[in-house]
């Protein structure tokens, strides 16, 4: 593999990191500090993954060059074998060079704000969007991640017919990007008598959350509507004009907010939504050509399409998208999904190989020695 203009330049800024960190005076400074560990830790995995792809010259060259001299049938047949083997392993390991070469995504290290609503079925869907709020809230654990309800509107039976949680912590977005979309869910409802099937679905989004300073929303493009709120609760919560409801004029955006007793705590809850909706409508018409190539390799995330299917009488999960099925939704419902999302992840990386960037050249089978990179 040779080393292209991105990777020089890598391995380059790798050496003066690795010089960076070693001044003392750098941990004085514990904003920079932080950065410079952060892109020293990125920058180590592709410097070790070149070393692996390096490695392995030697010996392919080596089996090479005996294939090249040996006479002996059976020594000539180990070489072969051996080369086989080895070029095997280097070319995992280019994969996963060029994997970690794709520059990453700026979005990927957003916090998000998720929202989780009931479509098709009723109660069933209800009950399901609970228990894909308890999954999401069991993975986010894992992560040490923030997780923060910011509105619920929730059913007599445990259900959720709509809710929005606030998600913060390292790489929330990368990892929760591809959940956009409808998830199918095919069992027995507990309120079913007769043991039979239902089919109900429930709807994901997933917003990157933006700063204040990233989205510019003008107070005179605002109808901010205060209320009592409604459902069920404590004494004060529907004898108060507690509830918030902001109107992004321009847009047409609405954002509701009651969960809270405090007014200001509502209309701050609220301006958070409201920034993470509108700044996934700026982008989305900034970057049509990107969501389009997205749509094809992973899916859209638009809230419409079929993404995944929970089966539960077969204790199956399906991903429509990358044609993934694993055989432990009991496990996956319990927050264990790290399996599922690396395989989203690395299908879009993958995707992004194939579409944007040429093939990289390869080592050529014929038994002449490989360059050694200087």
């Amino acid at each position: 593999m040779e080393k292209n203009e991105r990777l020089v330049s890598l391995l380059r800024r790798y050496e003066e990191v690795s010089l960076l960190i070693q001044d003392p005076n750098l941990v004085k400074d514990q904003h920079k500090y932080r950065d410079i560990m952060k892109e020293y830790a990125q920058l180590s995995a592709i410097a070790a993954a070149y070393g692996e792809v390096t490695g392995l010259y030697e010996p392919i060259n080596d089996a090479k060059t005996l294939l090249q001299h040996e006479k002996d049938p059976e020594m000539r047949e180990l070489a072969k074998e051996e080369i086989q083997n080895l070029e095997c392993l280097l070319k995992d390991a280019e994969d996963r060079l060029k994997l970690l070469l794709i520059p990453k995504d700026p979005l990927d290290e957003k916090n998000i704000i998720m929202e989780i609503r009931a479509g098709t079925g009723g109660d069933e869907a209800a009950l399901f969007g609970a228990d894909l709020f308890r999954m999401y809230a069991r993975f986010a654990e894992t992560k040490n991640w923030k997780f923060e309800i910011m509105s619920s509107n929730e059913t007599e039976l445990g259900g959720v017919k709509e809710i929005i949680i606030a998600i913060s912590g390292n790489n929330v977005y990368e990892n929760l990007r591809y959940e956009s979309g409808v998830h199918r869910v095919q069992r027995v409802p507990a309120t079913e008598a007769s043991g039979r099937i239902h089919t109900s679905a429930v709807t994901v989004a997933v917003l990157p959350e933006a700063d204040e300073t990233e989205i510019d929303i003008r107070p005179e493009d605002l109808r901010i509507d205060v209320m009592r709120a409604g459902g069920p609760g404590g004494q004060c919560v529907n004898t108060t004009d507690s509830a918030v409801r902001i109107t992004h004029i321009p847009s047409g955006v609405v954002v509701h907010c009651q969960d809270e007793k405090s007014q200001i705590k509502n209309k701050a809850k609220a301006m958070r939504i409201l920034r993470a909706r509108i700044y996934e409508l700026e982008a989305a018409k900034a970057h049509s050509e990107r969501a389009e190539a997205r749509k094809n390799q992973v899916g859209s995330g638009d809230r419409s399409e079929r993404i995944r299917t929970y089966n539960f009488p077969q204790n199956r999960v399906t991903d429509h998208r990358i044609n993934l099925t694993l055989y432990k939704l009991d496990l996956i419902m319990q927050g264990e999904v790290e399996e599922l999302f690396d395989a989203l992840k690395l299908s879009a990386k993958e995707a992004v190989l194939r579409s944007d960037r040429p093939e990289p050249p390869k080592v050529e089978a014929a038994p002449a020695p490989l360059p050694v990179p200087v």
